[in-house]
Order: structure tokens, then sequence, then C-alpha cells
């Protein structure tokens, strides 16, 4: 069962965010750690939370992996990774593991 892992970094008063670095260098650096592991990623910029309101996420990037195992020798790899997030955010992001059922 292919593994997903999704990093979310929700908006809140005082956040920043560099999505230009973000797209160039950070996602550069999760191919070049974790990429071998990887069957495809999805990042989205958020733009609305609906109609008339703002967005409640700067950015979600969904990966998914061919299988658990794959995804702990990526997380293995990502010390470089994790060590970049500064670089780019204020936020201390949040991290759903999960299954993937659908697509």
């Amino acid at each position: 069962m292919s593994a997903t892992l999704q990093v979310i970094y929700p908006v809140a008063e005082g956040t920043t965010f560099d999505f230009d670095y973000y797209g160039s260098t950070h996602m550069a650096l999760v191919g070049e750690h974790m990429g071998d592991h990887i069957a495809s990623t999805v990042v989205t910029k958020g733009l609305a939370g609906g109609p008339d309101v703002p967005p409640p996420f700067h950015v979600i990037a969904t990966i998914v992996f061919k299988d658990q195992a794959a995804m702990g020798a990526a997380m293995k790899a990502s010390g470089p990774v994790m060590a970049d997030v500064p670089n780019f955010t204020n936020i201390q992001p949040t991290v759903l593991i999960g299954e993937l059922i659908g697509s």
C-alpha cells in the first residue's frame, strides 16, 4: 500500500513563507536527498479557503511513496531537507503520515 507524507504550512499572524526559495531550492533538496524513494510529489500553494476567504495554508506538500519502507528510507535521508526549513519560513509545519486510499 502506498504511503503518503503531507507537510502543511498553516497561515497565522506573523508567519512568513518564501515561495520562490521553496520552489527552487528547497524542493531541489527534497529531490536530491529523498528523490530515489519518492513515487510522486504534489505541492499546492494556498490561494483561498473559499469565496472571499483567505487561504488557511501557505503550502501543502504531498509526497507519495511506494510503501512504508520507502518512506522510512526517505526520512532517514531527510536531514538536510529538514535543516533547510528555516531558510524559507518561520512556521513549524504540521505533518500527516497516511495511506493512499484514492487518486
